[in-house]
């Protein structure tokens, strides 16, 4: 993103709620869209004489986030206390990592309109969340749901690598496929799983040196990251194009206007007097502990992709929506393992398998038919014994029946591809003698009335024709 001769530099800090079974220093379980203060503890509002204790489903979280991304894993951690003052903070501090971010480096790789981008990371530390602040259910005063207190949440912190708004885009892309590969979150910006924060400045292009920083906090969407990107970007260029000074601010991104607002002016700063957490025990990481993480990872996702076009043959468009998620991605090997060609898998989950989901608004995990059965059911496909529309009837029976056999639903329902000329002949017959104006069409020249014509037979032998002898007795009678 450049305008006239400078570019932006953009990180962006991304904050990924956990979905471990409870919070990240006590015992208390939250799920989102609970009555107001009904998820709460003596630990996660800070009252006094109780004390958190370490979830380690939190660290196993970050340890695996940490090598998917090529991290360093530090086998020493130590808690920190992030003080500052908020309502929604009841402790008056925050647990979270400082000196000893459980994370060092890594990258994460985007795809670009020039191509893979690299883009490296600072750090990914453990950290809770904070109450929320609510303001517009009352004319008067703000009310506080401390629900949301004590949350775990893994921030990651990029290096200052991005450029626009597109590729702030992808990387958050990148994140929420990877922690749903993972298992650690659900990645659903619309309930407050994913929040980003985004740091931005301006410089000349050419310019080593950094322009003032710009924070804009609490985008919830990735559109929302990419349009606040492209709005302030163009605000700091027109301000120093005038020869008005960038200040060090806070602002939030308004969604209905399209443009920032200042919250606060920063200080140089931010003075939050971290020091380590009494309460908390450092946490100790062997070696061999890590290493068996890493061993238990899922093949990733751009690892599955590559390996879908390489040594399946699948387009890059099938190939990125078979590996949008560890369900789709793994019924799809499951299919393949059953018998299933690799293509013609994909159809399958692309087509009739995401179809029949999307009406019901489920995830591939709901799905009650085990894969096994739908190979079944392809390999009557690829043998004609059904035709490619009668499968589909047949799928839909499965769906309700999932341990039907197909071979005897097919039976059942008449759905046994015909493959008799005399019978297919007679269909045809029928459907050119209801349409002698379409015919006259077509031997006028408007060929690619075949379509209609192949259709009503489909429809008329309820999908049981075979295609290849249909259309051959139709063409025989037309031309």
């Amino acid at each position: 993103m450049t305008q006239q001769g400078y570019e932006a530099v953009i990180g962006l800090e991304v904050h990924v709620q956990l979905s471990t079974l409870s919070k990240a220093y006590g015992s208390e379980a939250y799920g989102y869209g609970e009555p107001a203060n009904t998820q709460i503890s003596p630990v996660s509002l800070g009252l006094p004489g109780a004390l958190p204790q370490a979830n380690w489903g939190v660290v196993r979280a970050a340890t695996r986030l940490g090598l998917a991304l090529g991290c360093q894993i530090r086998e020493y951690n130590e808690y920190a206390r992030k003080n500052y003052f908020y309502p929604d903070l009841t402790k008056g501090y925050q647990i979270t990592q400082h000196e000893t971010p459980i994370c060092n480096g890594g990258s994460v790789v985007i795809d670009t309109i020039q191509g893979p981008k690299t883009l490296g990371l600072t750090r990914i530390h453990m950290e809770e969340d904070t109450g929320k602040s609510i303001h517009d259910l009352d004319p008067f005063n703000t009310l506080l749901d401390f629900n949301r207190a004590g949350v775990p949440l893994l921030e990651v912190v990029t290096e200052p690598d991005l450029r626009n708004g597109e590729e702030a885009y992808a990387f958050l892309n990148e994140i929420r496929q990877l922690v749903r590969y993972l298992d650690i979150s659900d990645g659903n910006m619309e309930e407050g799983s994913l929040r980003c924060d985004v740091n931005i400045s301006v410089r000349p292009i050419g310019r080593a040196q950094f322009g003032t920083k710009v924070e804009v906090k609490n985008l919830n969407s990735f559109r929302h990251v990419q349009k606040a990107i492209d709005f302030e970007f163009k605000r700091q260029v027109a301000a120093v194009e005038a020869g008005e000074t960038i200040l060090q601010e806070t602002r939030t991104f308004d969604s209905s206007k399209g443009i920032t607002t200042v919250l606060r002016i920063k200080e140089d700063a931010n003075d939050y007097r971290y020091f380590t957490e009494p309460d908390l025990a450092p946490v100790r990481l062997s070696p061999s502990w890590i290493e068996g993480n890493r061993a238990s990872l899922p093949e990733l996702p751009r690892a599955r992709k590559a390996r879908y076009r390489s040594e399946l043959g699948l387009s890059d468009y099938d190939a990125e929506l078979l590996t949008d998620g560890l369900g789709v991605a793994a019924y799809f090997d499951a299919l393949l393992a059953a018998g299933a060609g690799a293509k013609t898998a994909a159809n399958w989950i692309n087509g009739p398998v995401a179809g029949w989901l999307n009406e019901r608004a489920l995830t591939i995990e709901a799905l009650p038919l085990p894969a096994s059965r739908l190979a079944a059911l392809i390999a009557l496909i690829e043998s004609s014994t059904v035709s490619h529309s009668a499968a589909q009837q047949i799928f839909l029976r499965m769906a309700s029946e999932p341990e039907a056999n197909p071979l005897q639903l097919a039976e059942e329902l008449g759905l046994l591809q015909q493959s008799d000329a005399h019978a297919l002949q007679g269909i045809v017959d029928e459907v050119l003698a209801d349409w002698p104006d379409k015919v006259a069409e077509y031997q006028s020249g408007k060929k690619g009335l075949i379509g209609l014509f192949m259709g009503e037979v489909m429809k008329r032998s309820r999908g049981s024709a075979d295609p290849k002898i249909a259309t051959e007795l139709l063409r025989r009678q037309l031309d």
